[in-house]
């Protein structure tokens, strides 16, 4: 009985390729259609993915954009229903349908989002071997903005870095190299992921041919910032966050959204409390500094006044400032 449904089955998908390729087109799309719901009412997942699969290449390869990509987005319907979750096995080729569907269609946006949606789980932004593969096939294209913001949600530092060389190279000034790296480090810090920060300015800096540096110190001040900072991650040491913040305040302040990504990383790697209302107009200067004086008032051993103890905790914070050497 199950060789005779698969011999069935077998006879039914021929014929619809044929269909495909003879350039029945319309009737074809409908055929798939039709057994798209009489096999999702069965819940023969496995056949069906394969069967729209298929399909959706045996279109696209065709340029039957409308067709190929409905069937694809099909196919995302029936791997969520079916809570599929081999990653492995499906992001590929999921990967190769989007990469066929040209950039204009109107299809490729909701297709994309889709795929994304059925990779993550409650906490993620999608699958970082997902975003790999979508940062490629952008990079590919040229379009760096979207190969950026794929890449940023992947693991792939190295990847990551070669397009920003690339991007910066191709978009950027000569004097923003310093720039197109450190937003890219906070956001990756901003996501936890430090691991991947570190990867990518390590290969940037390295690689880029206006830096070509494998540790401070570097020409520019925001690059010496961001490896002491990856540093300061590692230790987690809020003073040592504090003065970096302080010291290098002019740097940060180049880009207005430094200090969001800063206060971020403040709350995730040393512990600080998110900014109160009243807090928002001065920023992460204002926030993180508070909390870093009350650090040190908790953990000192003077039993002076909590005043007395803010007083000290901040002249011994200049001191630190006065006689770092971070340039």
């Amino acid at each position: 009985m199950a060789a005779t449904s698969v011999r069935g089955l077998s006879r039914i998908v021929e014929k619809l390729e044929k269909s495909v390729k003879d350039g029945d087109y319309y009737e074809a799309h409908q055929m798939y259609r039709t057994l798209y719901f009489r096999f999702l009412g069965q819940k023969k997942y496995p056949e069906l993915l394969d069967l729209l699969y298929n399909g959706s290449i045996l279109f696209l390869e065709r340029d039957q954009q409308i067709s190929g990509a409905d069937l694809g987005v099909l196919l995302v319907e029936v791997l969520v229903k079916s809570e599929t979750k081999e990653f492995s096995v499906w992001i590929p080729k999921l990967c190769k349908i989007f990469n066929t569907i040209t950039p204009s269609s109107l299809q490729r946006d909701q297709f994309l989002a889709n795929i994304v949606r059925w990779s993550a789980n409650e906490k993620s932004q999608g699958h970082p071997l997902l975003h790999q593969h979508i940062a490629q096939i952008f990079w590919n294209e040229k379009n760096y903005h979207e190969a950026r913001h794929h890449f940023i949600y992947s693991k792939d530092g190295m990847g990551c870095a070669k397009l920003l060389i690339e991007f910066q190279s191709a978009n950027g000034y000569k004097n923003e190299a310093d720039l197109f790296i450190a937003q890219a480090v906070l956001q990756y810090l901003c996501l936890s992921n430090k691991n991947t920060a570190n990867q990518t300015f390590s290969s940037y800096t390295q690689q880029h041919p206006r830096i070509r540096k494998s540790g401070p110190p570097y020409l520019l001040p925001l690059l010496n910032f961001i490896w002491f900072l990856l540093q300061a991650v590692e230790s987690r040491k809020l003073q040592t966050f504090a003065v970096l913040c302080e010291k290098y305040e002019p740097s940060i302040k180049r880009d207005p959204c430094y200090v969001g990504y800063l206060d971020k990383i403040g709350q995730i790697f040393f512990g600080l409390n998110p900014p109160q209302q009243q807090q928002q107009k001065s920023g992460i200067f204002g926030n993180f500094f508070e909390s870093f004086l009350t650090g040190l008032g908790e953990d000192s051993d003077d039993e002076n006044s909590a005043a007395g103890a803010s007083t000290s905790a901040s002249s011994g914070r200049k001191k630190m400032i006065e006689n770092a050497d971070l340039d």
